[in-house]
């Protein structure tokens, strides 16, 4: 589950720390759990102090604090080379991956943000958890994370786990990626603004999102599939929902997943377009590509 937030880390704090625990204290803060953590690009393995790091990595000062207000250059530069304000990720790298994960990434906090530059946050279970609870439960312990987050989008759905912050390694599971178009393989864009980030299980529209592609009566109007929903949300939210559990499809076996492919059509106009300078190292010329516009193209 990733959910886009168009905040700096001053308004974000308390949200985001709520939204921590909610997450927490379902899934549990053993070692079997999470074995380390990062904030910054450095990862360290759990002890002690760990808890006490990331609550103060997330905390904030009762005054917003500015990068244009930043006397000292080094620092400055520094955090511009990151690119974030605030980090903070928990994973299980260490001791191999779980499937459970957190990563906050907070944008630089600058007086006038670009437009296009959004905080992010993600939450990831295994799939032996939807198992176990039910995509009835997953659905409503998702949407409410998402109710305590300002988000402008967001999504949630099948996706291949991966430490990596910038998405799994592509060369051994191109092919599967393009096999199950239900697999999400990327790790968020940073650059999204009021973009949509592709087409998932449950998509999350913001008010702002929400009323460009027309408003939740527009939408069902559109949306034909008899397992979409269509979810009108407190704040002028929407969530539209594709069928009562996530799929993976098969295009081999000639599922396509059609309610995926009628969503992303009615979405086309306000879908995040293809980054050119993406590509996937070792994959055939234009895989990167294909697997992006999956919905739209074939």
């Amino acid at each position: 589950m990733v959910l886009y937030l168009p905040f700096n880390h001053h308004a974000l704090a308390l949200p985001i720390q709520r939204a921590l625990d909610v997450y927490l204290d379902a899934v549990g803060t053993g070692l079997e759990i999470f074995s380390e953590y990062s904030l910054g690009y450095e990862s360290a393995t759990f002890h002690e102090d760990s808890w006490s790091n990331i609550r103060q990595m997330l905390s904030t000062a009762d005054e917003e604090y500015f990068l244009d207000d930043e006397e000292d250059e080094q620092l400055r530069l520094m955090q511009m080379k990151n690119q974030f304000d605030r980090m903070v990720e928990l994973s299980s790298e260490e001791r191999g991956v779980t499937g459970y994960g957190f990563f906050y990434w907070a944008r630089l906090s600058w007086r006038v943000p670009p437009k296009s530059q959004m905080s992010l946050v993600s939450f990831s279970w295994p799939t032996e958890y939807l198992e176990a609870c039910g995509p009835g439960r997953m659905r409503e312990e998702m949407m409410a994370l998402a109710a305590l987050l300002p988000y402008a989008s967001g999504h949630a759905g099948l996706a291949f786990s991966s430490p990596n912050l910038w998405g799994p390694s592509m060369k051994n599971i191109h092919e599967e990626a393009l096999r199950y178009p239900g697999l999400d393989v990327t790790h968020g864009q940073r650059e999204l603004g009021m973009h949509v980030d592709g087409v998932h299980w449950l998509n999350f529209l913001g008010p702002e999102v929400l009323s460009q592609v027309g408003g939740a009566e527009a939408l069902r109007s559109r949306l034909h599939s008899p397992s979409t929903t269509v979810q009108s949300l407190e704040g002028g939210r929407a969530l539209v929902s594709l069928g009562p559990e996530p799929q993976a499809g098969d295009v081999l076996r000639g599922d396509t997943l059609p309610a995926y492919r009628e969503l992303a059509r009615v979405l086309e106009p306000w879908l995040f377009p293809f980054p050119d300078h993406m590509s996937w190292r070792d994959c055939p010329p234009d895989t990167a590509r294909r697997w992006w516009r999956r919905f739209l193209d074939e």
